[in-house]
């Protein structure tokens, strides 16, 4: 087996580089051009605070933990608004209440908002209407008549709103909690 001198060399100008790269790595985390990792981090972080409050909301009231939940769409608060909504807050914390970005980010939230509140929850209204009917028509017919479609789709204007405030409060509290953590290295 035959070593090749010119390797190692290629290998400690690897390493130089990688040193150069975790040096630099505070200043371009506070960077505003390389801090979409934030506005991830926050959209994830507010669905899943929101889908949490759900559970133990749910075991308060009933004394029961339900997994379930994490998967099931209503409920106080809204999970769609509080990540939306913390999208938009973080990428205005991050590029500007007035750039390009945030304007799409909050269009996109409220879009998801009306939504949720607007065209979901009547969907779920007709669901019930249907399933009443189902039930009457079909009263005969032991398998139609217990056949069910979703009810429970959207969300009050109140779960909303309070998903939306929600959002908006944790993805401030993460961009200033990353600029203090990420400045201070």
């Amino acid at each position: 087996m035959h070593f090749d001198w010119s390797q190692l060399s290629s290998l400690a100008t690897t390493f130089a580089d990688a040193n150069t790269l975790a040096e630099s790595i505070p200043q371009r985390l506070t960077d505003s051009q390389t801090r979409g990792w934030q506005v991830i981090c926050v959209t994830v972080l507010c669905s899943a605070v929101a889908q949490a409050v759900k559970i133990v909301t749910k075991l308060f009231k009933t004394g029961q933990f339900d997994w379930r939940i994490l998967a099931r769409t209503g409920g106080m608060p809204s999970s769609h608004s509080s990540c939306t909504m913390g999208m938009a807050v973080s990428v205005g914390l991050i590029e500007g209440f007035n750039s390009t970005s945030f304007a799409i980010a909050l269009c996109l939230a409220m879009i998801v908002m009306y939504d949720a509140a607007g065209v979901r929850r009547h969907v779920g209204l007709q669901a019930r209407v249907l399933n009443q009917m189902m039930t009457e028509i079909f009263s005969e017919h032991p398998r139609l008549s217990t056949e069910r479609i979703k009810e429970f789709l959207g969300h009050t204007p109140k779960e909303v709103f309070v998903g939306a405030i929600l959002g908006s409060a944790i993805a401030w509290l993460f961009n200033v909690w990353a600029v203090t953590h990420f400045t201070h290295v």
